[in-house]
């Protein structure tokens, strides 16, 4: 269908249907898209996104086009460069007016991350000039106010479920984030303190945000983007050694914080080591 209307001649063709189609198309496929239609269906989306009218309509059709957009996972295979310009354009626009739903800007940023790749310019551009973490942290942050968490999972409505389903996808960017980048600043450092707040508020009542945060502050320790000294000070690590003493834990929780106990436990072995080379080092310079 998508192909056919496409064929058709420029005054016969009907935009809105293949808008639709286009995001249907993405949505349903994921990982079996064709190359050739990313290069019909992206720009047409993209030129949705870029609508700068504020009215409702408007918001949900710029919000649908995203998440279309975000479901692609096979930007990795096409040119360096290629949208970059415009999903760059998408989130300053945002940042500047607060344009867009936050399911629309999480989405725009899941675009930008499905490159599977990264190059100098693109890191500077997502450090320096994009304020990734700057921007996760506050989203993050608003959306975890707007959760009660305390309130059972039947309790909650549909407004609440989905912006904990919107915190969600933004713990897996920051995922992407921490696995992909090596430009970090004060930024990185500050996010990590919200994911901390995010894992204690979520603990006895979404399991799966729990775990998201555990593994980000487990990956965060591993890369050295944080300092354990850090985590002791904020509490984090005394918050684990009384989860593990709670007979409520599966096993699941069980292993990962094994795992984060291990990364730990390498990290001050290196620490040491450090100190011991550095010790060395002023011994000889002294002799």
């Amino acid at each position: 269908m998508i192909v056919d209307e496409n064929e058709k001649k420029k005054e016969e063709k009907n935009e809105r249907l293949l808008v639709d189609l286009y995001e249907y198309y993405f949505l349903k496929l994921d990982y079996n898209i064709c190359e050739d239609l990313v290069s019909i269906c992206v720009p047409c989306l993209l030129k949705v996104t870029l609508n700068k009218e504020g009215n409702e309509e408007t918001q949900k059709e710029v919000e649908m086009a995203l998440l279309a957009l975000s479901n692609i996972r096979e930007l990795y295979r096409s040119e360096k460069e290629l949208y970059l310009n415009e999903i760059k354009e998408i989130i300053q626009n945002h940042q500047k007016h607060q344009n867009l739903t936050r399911f629309a800007y999480q989405s725009a940023w899941q675009f930008l991350y499905n490159r599977n790749f990264f190059f100098n310019e693109l890191e500077s551009v997502i450090v320096n000039e994009l304020h990734f973490a700057r921007e996760a942290r506050r989203e993050i942050e608003d959306l975890s106010k707007c959760v009660d968490w305390k309130r059972k999972e039947e309790g909650k409505g549909e407004r609440e479920a989905k912006e904990e389903l919107i915190l969600g996808r933004w713990l897996d960017v920051i995922h992407n984030y921490f696995d992909s980048l090596r430009l970090w600043n004060e930024e990185s450092a500050e996010l990590i303190d919200s994911i901390v707040q995010v894992f204690r508020a979520s603990r006895d009542n979404n399991k799966e945000i729990h775990l998201k945060c555990l593994y980000l502050i487990r990956r965060a320790a591993k890369e050295k983007i944080v300092k354990i000294d850090e985590l002791l000070k904020g509490g984090f690590i005394d918050s684990i050694l009384e989860e593990t003493q709670l007979p409520t834990l599966d096993d699941k929780i069980i292993i990962n914080y094994l795992v984060f106990y291990e990364v730990i436990s390498e990290r001050l072995k290196d620490e040491e080591k450090d100190e011991m080379e550095e010790e060395k080092r002023k011994k000889t310079i002294i002799r």
